[in-house]
């Protein structure tokens, strides 16, 4: 199947450029502007996006500040100039004769910037100052994808997998270079810089994840500048990025729709008035039958940005997010996955999940001088994470419970092939509160003669989360006993250092450490004990993680057009509170997660029609936390020791400008591809049920893993998208069990591949824009996980069409 993905990717290109050759004027290509980009100093601005308005026609700006475009019939056009740092400006000019007089392009000022961290400081094309792997998509890149599904997106950077759950993104799997998806525990995931779990340190789990309708961008850094952050540093970061407000008034109304009632609705507003810029955003989001899923959830969020002085901004956010959907655990079994046509069944119909997010965030940017810079955050959140979920029978007698409703799923002639459902709910009922400040020092400094860029800083963080079930008696009630009650509480201190050298003009070494600390307790309440039934009681424990984390990186420019990088760094993750401290109030010697992560690579732009980049990557664990959670598909909350494993592999992207390749006029065509070769196994003698697991899999990591697409632009506006996705067969558990059992659990997960197109138009004259998306296109029916408790079925063909206006 990995080999039809390639080839039906290598015939579409040659198709669609058949097809596009079509539209080509000439078969040699002609400069029409050139010029170069400064700073009103005179200072070159590399990296510069220059871009032809109402055409496809753009360049970015050579490492001299120098560009060229070339192919633009004669007239007047608006070409828009753009960079990170400064304040985008408009100019026309006039092509006569096939060409214009070169442009020297100014920019007057800095345009003023949101106070906040970013994973990635350094934006351009070839990441040439970023010590590590990778990727950034930006806001065209997105609106291209149109996703339904945020996960479309986080697939486009190579060694990250993502397993959808229920198909439109709302709680996030992410498991990069082979890493456990589950819940995305191995990975920090911020927003704006600041963290989004339930408890970033004691309760890592995405049960919310931030909508990428919404986003301006996706930074996603798996090096070893991820020592910045914590407190996860295993797999890497994704950093989702807001928009900030803008220098002038704009906006944008985007309305969807699709089948199962499926309605998106996103208005965005920004402007700057005085000293003061707001960017406000409000998210629709509803469908009544996505696959089994039904959910509704509004998303809003605000920016505000204040121009103190010359000096100084400050920058204020607030986030309310309200979410009620259908989601369950419950997946179906083996059986019925065989015989089809229960895929999206609704076998819990009164299973419901509420999920609640208030948040608010304060950023501030102070400059002492023009070396030295101090950046501060601090943020406050609370979510409300109730869930009610019908319980459930299996037994391989195939024998109703007591209180079985009459309700049974699967096939009762069948051994452990019937699933009953029972009169009775356990309502899992959380909230979290989380709040954090961390300073972060910027200086620029000469030591021993060279450049240094020197970063230090802290973050405290609190956080409490407070847990409790009730049991109810029947069906669908939230109301009924209360037979756990416990609260959690961690305090944490972390201290980084990190700087990099400038050893030559082509040569950085950035080298760094942190320091973690996190006290954490746990004070259970009420719980059942064996024997006695449900009781209150007073059981309070605790314990302390401490932990150095080094890293080292560098940066190797031979060319102005090829960036060689390499690092090394400590992988560490602490212990969830609830895992390491049992529900007797026994602290459990359950390590943390620590591994060296190593990787080695190469990004490269040759020409301007063709970019790639490839690393090479080992990251050895000496422990590797192994989840057997219930949304893990274990039989209960926790997580255990796995001992030592062993991840390898290599990722690799490619990027070809067809259009600029062959000269297009009219048409701008590109093909892109990103695959990832990964082997993640257990690397020490282990036993599982008596079986010596030391060389298995670890449970979904599969082998290989590719997103592909092809994109077409033309100056009439039409635009079309065709993207391929191929995940290769996978494990579902330890053992690597091949024979799928038959509550669905575990099993082999065979290897599929999901085609997508994007159709859509663009009416400039209307300020608009309309498009069609056909999401697996060619209707695969695939197994996407067993997690939590049975097979959940990849969504089917899903068509939607949109409308987006900007004024």
């Amino acid at each position: 199947m990995f080999t039809r993905v390639v080839i039906v990717s290598f015939f579409l290109s040659l198709l669609i450029l058949t097809e596009a050759n079509a539209w080509n004027d000439t078969d040699n290509r002609t400069l029409a502007i050139s010029g170069t980009v400064a700073t009103l100093e005179g200072e070159t601005v590399p990296f510069a996006n220059i871009y032809v308005e109402g055409t496809v026609k753009g360049a970015y700006t050579n490492l001299d500040g120098s560009f060229q475009i070339y192919d633009l019939p004669d007239g007047e056009y608006t070409i828009k100039v753009s960079a990170v740092g400064y304040k985008s400006f408009t100019t026309k000019v006039v092509v006569s004769g096939g060409k214009t007089a070169p442009l020297n392009l100014i920019f007057e000022e800095i345009g003023v910037k949101m106070p906040q961290f970013t994973v990635i400081a350094s934006k351009d094309r070839v990441f040439s100052r970023v010590p590590g792997s990778v990727t950034y998509v930006d806001a065209k890149e997105i609106q291209t994808v149109n996703p339904l599904s945020g996960n479309e997106v986080l697939r486009r950077s190579p060694g990250v997998h993502v397993v959808d759950e229920e198909g439109i993104g709302m709680r996030v799997n992410i498991g990069i270079r082979g890493l456990d998806p589950d819940r995305s525990r191995s990975v920090l995931v911020l927003e704006d810089g600041i963290p989004v779990a339930l408890s970033p340190y004691g309760e890592p789990e995405m049960y919310y994840t931030p909508a990428m309708d919404r986003m301006a961008g996706v930074e996603i850094l798996k090096g070893s500048g991820q020592i910045l952050f914590g407190p996860q540093t295993i797999g890497g970061v994704v950093n989702y990025i807001t928009a900030n407000p803008p220098q002038e008034e704009e906006g944008s109304v985007y309305i969807q729709g699709g089948q199962g009632g499926f309605f998106s609705g996103l208005v965005n507003y920004g402007n700057t008035f005085g000293n003061t810029g707001m960017h406000v955003s409000l998210l629709k989001k509803r469908a009544d039958n996505v696959g089994a899923t039904e959910f509704d959830i509004t998303d809003f969020n605000t920016k505000f940005l204040f121009n103190i002085n010359e000096k100084s901004e400050l920058g204020l956010k607030l986030g309310i997010y309200n979410e009620v959907s259908n989601a369950t655990y419950i997946g179906i079994n083996q059986v019925m996955f065989d015989r089809g046509g229960e895929d999206f069944v609704r076998m819990a119909p009164d299973d419901l999940l509420e999920v609640r997010r208030l948040s608010m965030s304060f950023s501030h940017k102070y400059r002492f001088n023009k070396n030295v810079r101090l950046n501060t955050i601090a943020y406050g959140y609370t979510t409300t994470r109730n869930w009610s979920r019908q319980d459930f029978t299996i037994n391989a007698t195939n024998t109703p419970p007591a209180n079985w409703t009459g309700v049974v799923w699967g096939d009762r002639e069948v051994p452990g092939g019937a699933i009953f459902m029972r009169n009775s709910t356990g309502n899992r009922n959380r909230q979290f509160e989380v709040a954090g400040v961390e300073p972060r020092l910027e200086v620029d400094h000469q030591l021993f003669s060279l450049k240094n860029e020197l970063i230090v800083g802290t973050r405290f963080l609190y956080e409490r989360a407070f847990e409790q079930r009730v049991n109810g008696t029947r069906a669908g009630v939230k109301s009924g006993n209360l037979v756990e009650d416990e609260v959690r509480t961690g305090y944490a201190f972390s201290a980084y250092a990190q700087n990099k050298i400038a050893i030559s003009n082509k040569f950085d070494v950035s080298g760094g450490v942190r320091l973690e600390s996190f006290d954490f307790e746990r004070d259970i309440r009420r719980r059942s004990f064996a024997g006695l039934g449900v009781r209150d009681t007073v059981l309070v424990a605790g314990n302390i993680v401490h932990e150095i984390i080094p890293g080292l990186g560098f940066n190797y420019r031979p060319l102005n057009q090829l960036n060689v990088f390499g690092g090394v760094h400590k992988g560490f993750a602490p212990p969830r509170t609830k895992d390491a401290i049992t529900a007797l109030g026994d602290a459990l010697d359950l390590e943390a997660e620590r591994s060296v992560n190593y990787e080695l690579g190469f990004r490269t732009e040759p020409a301007n029609w063709f970019f790639m980049e490839a690393t090479a990557f080992v990251m050895n664990f000496s422990n590797q936390i192994i989840p057997v959670s219930e949304s893990s598909g274990g039989v209960g909350f926790g997580l255990i020791n796995g001992g030592a494993t062993l991840n390898r592999g290599v990722e690799t992207a490619m990027v070809v400008d067809v259009s600029n390749l062959l000269g297009f006029s009219r048409t701008k065509l590109t093909y892109d591809v990103n695959a990832t070769f990964v082997k993640a196994t257990f690397n020490e003698d282990r036993f599982v049920e008596g079986v010596n697991i030391n060389g298995n899999r670890t449970p979904y990591a599969p082998d290989r893993f590719v997103n592909t697409a092809l994109t077409l632009e033309t100056n009439s506006g039409f635009g079309l998208r065709l993207a391929a996705n191929f995940v290769s067969q996978q494990f579902g558990d330890n053992l690597n069990t091949l024979e799928p059992s038959v509550d669905g659990r575990n099993g082999v997960i065979p290897a599929y591949q999901v085609f997508d197109a994007v159709f859509s138009y663009n009416l400039s004259k209307w300020n608009s824009r309309f498009n069609l998306s056909i999401k697996n296109l060619t209707d695969e029916r695939f197994i996407a996980s067993r997690r939590p408790q049975g097979i959940r079925v990849g969504i089917p063909r899903f068509i939607t069409a949109g409308y987006q206006f900007k004024f």
